[in-house]
């Protein structure tokens, strides 16, 4: 598993099933699409953004769509939202490692880390 990630939905204590998520290369201020994707029942993708076979050294992005699916859920959101489209920019030094980035949040707050 080269790169993978899990999303923990802190306000209602269960995974962020039903997510969309995008994941982008990134060079400077440019972003290029790779996927875009729905998160599982576990809060997780269903196969790895990457497996180890094409993992690539460089930095990258991963969008979740916290307001979409907080609404999703039926959560009264004020105008404009607090989060909208949570951003994180991560950097892979080494493609013989596996990568995890996990995102643990609810409408107003977010924390992210490097897993296992």
């Amino acid at each position: 598993m080269g790169l993978s990630t899990h999303v923990l939905d802190t306000m209602h204590g269960c995974p962020a099933a039903g997510m969309e998520v995008a994941l982008y290369s990134t060079h400077g201020d440019a972003a290029t699409l790779l996927q875009r994707l729905v998160l599982n029942h576990d809060g997780r993708t269903d196969a790895p953004l990457f497996d180890n076979a094409s993992v690539r050294a460089g930095t990258y992005r991963l969008r979740f769509d916290v307001a979409g699916y907080f609404k999703a859920k039926g959560v009264t959101l004020p105008e404009p939202n607090f989060l909208n489209q949570v951003s994180l920019d991560f950097g892979i030094a080494h493609e013989d490692q596996h990568y995890h980035v996990p995102l643990l949040v609810s409408p107003w707050s977010y924390s992210t880390y490097r897993g296992s």
